[in-house]
């Protein structure tokens, strides 16, 4: 074999293999988070903090499976979390957390903030077993109790919207409110209810409440599939306390979700925290199932119409937020789903609970998130 081709080859060979290194460079995740932190200015991002998860199990008996999906409230320059808890004994419980800068939540109570009471009498106990087994309720669900809460303040009353849990058979949408006093102060002997917002007879999670009313009126986001891709449903009624669905409302249960290709996800399946006031909408954030990853539950992002909110005006091309994260995995993996979302001196702090097992948070500036959602650019993640 001739030098000069012998040579040749080995230069090709080489030329290669130091192309194919720069592609796979390009590609890899670190490179693109890279990219992504350089380009802050024009992709606002949802950024971790060190500090997560926030929360995690305690070593009381109605905390020790998980501390996750809280609600979330700034009241006075403070920060309080309702977030939900699994006991050793199967039932979900609602905890109480605050904090002075929204990131350490030192200050928790020792007993539950909130207790709902079987409302068919039933046992919470598994009939066969008579004992409490996570790994037959791998979504997160426990044997009863109250789950998932959302939380605003409406006219100084707190109200928490929050699925009532009661055997797969039997989930209702409750609410259950309390003046801004007595919730500072833990009076939590004070909740009014639950009240049942949900119909009898069929199966409603997830909904939640606007944070103030709307032409005169309390607003519940109940839906996200409204008549066309760019709708959703919203109910509304003087009283909460007394209102009560029509049945057949168009609210599917999540789990009987349709398939529906819109933006980024084929699947969405519910609602988030109850939306943010905005100057240019609400920003709702979701939840929802990317084809390319069915398993893994990401959030979406989206701005309704300040005067008609059924209305999308603008949604995210790409998550938001996606589960990549440890401790997003540690648990059920692929999974995070948040209930609470406030903005503190004009940075939003999104909390979720991650992998079903603990509470995390992470921030953007306010601003520039949604003006990257009103270009039509991505707000993006990045650690």
């Amino acid at each position: 074999m001739d030098f000069n081709f012998f040579v040749t080859i080995l230069a090709l060979l080489f030329s290669l293999f130091v192309v194919g290194a720069l592609i796979g460079a390009l590609f890899s995740k670190p490179f693109r988070t890279k990219v992504i932190e350089v380009l802050h200015f024009t992709f606002p991002t949802l950024k971790r903090p060190p500090q997560n998860p926030i929360l995690k199990p305690g070593a009381s008996p109605w905390t020790a499976e998980a501390v996750m999906n809280p609600a979330a409230l700034v009241i006075d320059d403070e920060t309080y979390l309702v977030y939900r808890a699994v006991g050793s004994d199967g039932v979900s419980r609602l905890g109480f957390a605050s904090s002075e800068d929204g990131l350490h939540f030192e200050n928790q109570t020792a007993y539950p903030a909130f207790v709902a009471r079987s409302p068919r009498a039933r046992s919470w106990r598994d009939p066969l077993t008579r004992r409490y087994s996570p790994v037959m309720y791998p979504s997160g669900g426990s044997w009863g109790g109250c789950e998932d809460p959302r939380m605003v303040l409406i006219d100084d009353q707190v109200y928490i919207t929050f699925n009532m849990f009661d055997g797969w058979d039997y989930i209702r949408v409750a609410a259950i409110s309390i003046s801004k006093e007595d919730f500072v102060a833990k009076h939590f002997g004070k909740w009014e209810g639950p009240f049942i917002l949900s119909p009898e007879g069929e199966r409603h999670k997830n909904w939640v409440l606007f944070p103030e009313k709307i032409h005169g009126k309390f607003a519940l986001l109940h839906s996200l599939f409204g008549e066309t891709d760019n709708r959703v449903r919203i109910e509304y009624t003087d009283d909460l306390e007394t209102f009560v669905a029509p049945k057949g409302l168009v609210s599917p249960d999540p789990l009987a979700a349709p398939n529906n290709q819109i933006a980024w996800h084929y699947r969405m399946r519910s609602a988030g925290p109850p939306p943010l006031k905005t100057d240019r909408g609400w920003l709702v954030f979701y939840h929802a199932m990317d084809p390319k990853e069915p398993s893994r539950y990401k959030m979406g992002a989206m701005l309704l119409d300040l005067d008609n909110p059924t209305v999308v005006l603008y949604r995210a091309n790409l998550p938001v937020l996606s589960p990549d994260a440890p401790y997003e995995n540690d648990g059920k993996p692929g999974i995070l789903y948040a209930c609470g979302a406030v903005v503190r001196e004009g940075t939003i702090y999104v909390y979720y609970g991650g992998a079903d097992k603990v509470t995390c948070v992470a921030t953007a500036p306010l601003d520039a998130f949604v003006d990257a959602l009103v270009r039509n650019e991505q707000p993006t993640l990045v650690r």
